[in-house]
């Protein structure tokens, strides 16, 4: 089965589709997308200046959405947000096209998150909106770099007392022992365009040995690109382009998924799609 014949039955489950790099044609790449066969993306917030932007791509494009405040933003958020955030997931709470809290988490990556203050205000944003998708009953997509050990010492923490946590670790790339982790709490492992490069060996084992019912895909788009759009530093300092990496490109990861497991894309495409509806229940009712 190619890439073409798996049509509608692809879901990317992280695109930024707001993303100002789709500001020019956005409309036009979500239409090849889908006649690629991505029937469906979940669209992120990362601030609150997109919660609104996000909900209104996701009726507009038939796809779905999350609100959140990334962590890479919490700079420039306030304790304002997360009222506005609780707010909103109120508001919206019977929009079937709203399916989780997200994106959030840690981003220990970046050294200037990695300590002091905004590091302390990354667990604060954190723990916060854990306990809002606790409160409105909503999965988790969760932004996990280099941080994993403590983002699940914080899903631990807050879902003492029996609360059973469901969603994905987008763009996972821990060990397998954290892999195991994630997926006894109730999580799903997102595989991206990472998973195309051959050097990336430990992430490709991940993708080939993990049980099929953990993992689900995406895109990340316009954020890390599959390898044949990726261009080094030396090859960009001589005029080459980093491609755009667009919700189009998951069929084509997905059949580099599909090889590593030795399984066709078809009965990847069904794994997805139902391990995507398992991460965020309120899915399943959009893809009938």
């Amino acid at each position: 089965m190619n890439v073409s014949e798996a049509a509608s039955v692809w879901i990317d489950t992280h695109c930024h589709l707001d993303a100002p790099e789709f500001a020019h044609d956005r409309s036009l790449l979500r239409e090849s997308a889908r006649q690629l066969g991505v029937a469906h993306c979940i669209i992120p917030a990362v601030a609150a200046a997109n919660f609104d932007t996000v909900r209104l791509l996701a009726h507009a494009e038939r796809d779905s959405y999350c609100l959140g405040l990334h962590p890479l933003f919490v700079a420039q958020s306030s304790e304002q947000d997360l009222v506005q955030l609780d707010a909103q997931l109120a508001l919206h709470r019977h929009d079937p096209r709203l399916v989780a809290v997200g994106e959030i988490g840690l981003d220990f990556f970046v050294p200037e998150l990695n300590h002091g203050p905004l590091r302390e205000r990354q667990e604060h944003f954190f723990s916060q909106q854990l306990k809002l998708a606790k409160k409105h009953g909503l999965p988790v997509v969760l932004h996990v770099r280099r941080s994993v050990d403590r983002v699940l010492k914080y899903l631990r923490a807050e879902g003492r007392g029996g609360h059973v946590w469901s969603g994905i670790a987008h763009a996972f790339n821990g060990s397998e022992v954290q892999a195991l982790q994630f997926i006894a709490l109730g999580f799903r492992l997102g595989f991206g365009g990472a998973v195309t490069f051959e050097r990336a060996s430990q992430l490709r084992h991940l993708a080939q040995t993990l049980p099929l019912q953990a993992l689900v895909l995406e895109t990340d788009a316009p954020d890390i690109p599959p390898h044949w759009l990726y261009a080094t530093a030396q090859q960009r300092e001589f005029g080459a382009a980093q491609g755009r990496n667009v919700p189009g490109e998951l069929p084509r990861i997905a059949a580099v998924t599909a090889e590593l497991r030795g399984i066709s894309t078809a009965a990847l495409a069904q794994a997805n799609r139902a391990n995507a509806c398992l991460a965020l229940p309120g899915l399943a009712a959009l893809l009938v």
